[in-house]
């Protein structure tokens, strides 16, 4: 559980939830198939060795019979009798077995989907919600310095990410899995006949992977710069070379979007294929039809625009855009201002207690719908309250966006739920016990966040000036 949830997560923070629980499921569930299979494997043998040795105790018996003289009755009662036990015994067993079987299933899908959402908050293009909340900072507050940037919010969200992740993992085993953590970690206990099945199996279909094409290379080289290049823009400890190169009068010229564009542009032109720096050698095709020689000159690249066009999820695009027209739309009507103008009571209340508050209502309401609806809707009414109340927006838009992700306890509440749900092994009364106690674990822990490393990193403590400059009033 644990690994699947590590690379479930890892791969979160770089790919859609909804395509790592996609990708993940499927492997978990084969894994786990053939854990089931290999059981089955071993079950059988043991029958047969359990018949074999019956038929020698059978045997045995009998001959003892011969040589001993028996002068009273019911001799195959005496056999019986322990047969009837064993087979009682073993019904118990079966049962038992089958009853952890279910449970591992049910925890081993369940954690796919919640690694997905909780390794998505850590990185700014991990889920829609965190790029929403980064272009509504642009937009409410265009003079607010690149506040929230790739290498900030990795900074502060990617801490708090590990600490979910632990408490999850851990709220799992102790759910579905029990409290031995002997048996957990396979402390002193041997290995099972199955497990060593299960493992051969998995090594023999990652040995069938074979070594890494060129094209792997490629765009792992290309994914490790564009990562690179992200944190070293503007680290905010020491100047990165956003500032320095591309900072003229004050104004900067490169953004993380720059560079997300940079890479995707390279990969329209490195091919696909390792390149051939000796064209003598070049590899020639014969025409069996007319017998002439044709050079095979189609060089493919690493993306082309007809992926692109089936492939990006165009939905995705327009969801954002369309929920900047709506935001800006409640910034021009003045609906914001109004609605944050009714928030205003919460001023009595301490800043800590309005953000448990809000989590709490934002983590209740994505349950019910998308996480980039519920940050659309909610991100620019808080920002008006911030405003109204002269409280720093950071201290409220960066927790309850991270509580958009907090949808566990229904198959609804996010697409990686629903594919998990889809897989048969679980009823929605388990997803509400398993995520009901997350969304609680989440809360807590974004609010501890927020008010320790997060308010020394953001600068919480203070109003700051260009949280009084809107988009309305600048020039």
């Amino acid at each position: 559980m644990l690994g699947f949830m590590g690379v479930t997560s890892f791969l979160s923070m770089w790919i859609s939830n909804t395509a790592t629980t996609a990708m993940m499921v499927p492997i978990a569930q084969a894994v786990l198939d053939q854990l089931s299979n290999s059981k089955v494997e071993a079950e059988r043998l043991e029958l047969e060795k359990s018949h074999l040795s019956a038929n020698d105790v059978e045997l045995e018996t009998k001959c003892s019979t011969i040589n001993v003289e028996a002068e009273d009755e019911s001799p195959d009662e005496e056999i019986k009798f322990p047969e009837k036990v064993a087979n009682a015994s073993t019904v118990t067993i079966e049962s038992n077995d089958d009853h952890e079987q279910v449970n591992m299933y049910k925890g081993l899908t369940l954690c796919v989907c919640y690694a997905a959402s909780i390794g998505g908050t850590a990185t700014l293009t991990g889920t829609p919600a965190n790029m929403v909340l980064k272009g509504l900072i642009n937009q409410i507050y265009p003079e607010n310095g690149d506040v929230i940037n790739f290498a900030s919010w990795f900074g502060f969200s990617f801490p708090h990410m590990l600490i979910v992740f632990v408490l999850c993992w851990l709220w799992l085993q102790v759910l579905f899995l029990g409290v031995n953590f002997r048996e957990m970690w396979g402390c002193g206990i041997p290995r099972s006949s199955k497990e060593k099945r299960a493992y051969g199996v998995i090594q023999k279909e990652y040995s069938k992977l074979g070594p890494m094409r060129f094209a792997e290379k490629a765009v792992l080289i290309l994914f490790v710069s564009l990562v690179v290049l992200w944190f070293t823009r503007e680290p905010g400890f020491i100047p990165g070379w956003g500032n320095v190169l591309f900072d003229k009068g004050g104004r900067e010229y490169v953004s993380d979007a720059t560079v997300a564009l940079f890479v995707a542009f390279l990969m329209f032109i490195v091919p696909s294929q390792a390149p051939n720096f000796k064209p003598w050698k070049q590899d020639k095709e014969s025409s069996k039809e007319n017998g002439s020689v044709r050079e095979t000159t189609e060089i493919r690249k690493l993306l082309n625009w007809t992926t692109v066009q089936h492939k990006l999820p165009w939905s995705v695009v327009l969801l954002l855009g369309g929920g900047f027209a709506l935001a800006k739309g409640c910034e021009v009507s003045g609906l914001s201002r109004w609605l944050g103008l009714q928030l205003l009571p919460l001023r009595s209340i301490p800043q800590w207690g309005i953000v448990v508050i809000l989590c709490l209502v934002i983590a209740i309401f994505t349950e019910c719908t998308s996480n980039v609806a519920t940050s659309t809707l909610f991100l620019p009414i808080l920002a008006s309250m911030a405003t109204s109340i002269h409280m720093n927006p950071l201290y409220v838009m960066i927790p309850t966006t991270l509580s958009t992700s907090f949808a566990f306890m229904l198959p609804v509440a996010t697409p990686p739920n629903a594919i998990v749900f889809s897989f048969g092994h679980l009823k929605v009364s388990d997803m509400a016990k398993a995520g009901c106690l997350l969304n609680v674990i989440g809360v807590i822990t974004v609010t501890i966040a927020i008010n320790t490393w997060g308010h020394a990193m953001f600068d919480l403590s203070t109003f700051p000036e260009w949280a009084n400059t809107t988009h309305a009033t600048h020039k």
